[in-house]
């Protein structure tokens, strides 16, 4: 496993920023387990406030109530770590947001709070345009929570590119 690079990163967050502004579209991010770590590769950017809205970390079930509008009962039914919870988030981002374009993440970092259902290395990755339909992903990255942040930064960028 060849884990992404700071420069790999910032060569995708570079590529797809000159993307958004040829697009006239701002981004924003919604991120749980990846701890902002999208929002901070755009922002690294300067004159990123061209194609950058703004990004919303949401760790706890209450924030991602109060401030992406995801249901009590989805996180409930389905829990954090789920499709269910991360088509919510996309969609409650853009609906919070001037963007026309949003990423959200959930997962499992690590090194504890996996399950047999959902383990270390489980990130669900939702993807949605202002006016178009959600998507979404499940990945199974491998390594420490490290390896498990820039690969989940690496799949959301590279998930943002192939929507535009």
């Amino acid at each position: 496993m060849t884990l992404p690079t700071d420069d790999l990163l910032a060569g995708l967050a570079s590529e797809l920023g000159r993307t958004l502004q040829a697009s006239s579209l701002q981004l924003v991010t919604a991120e749980s387990c990846s701890g902002g770590w999208i929002a901070k590769v755009m922002t690294d950017i300067a004159g990123s406030s061209a194609f950058f809205d703004c990004g919303m970390v949401v760790y706890s079930y209450e924030a991602k109530q109060r401030l992406l509008g995801v249901r009590a009962q989805t996180l409930e039914a389905f829990g954090a770590v789920s499709r269910e919870t991360v088509l919510e988030m996309v969609s409650g981002a853009l609906v919070n947001s001037g963007a026309g374009i949003a990423v959200a993440v959930t997962g499992i970092a690590g090194p504890g709070g996996g399950s047999d259902d959902k383990p270390v290395g489980s990130v669900w990755i939702g993807w949605k345009r202002r006016g178009g339909y959600a998507h979404a992903q499940l990945f199974h990255f491998h390594g420490d929570r490290d390896a498990i942040r820039r690969q989940t930064v690496s799949a959301a960028l590279n998930g943002l590119l192939a929507q535009l």
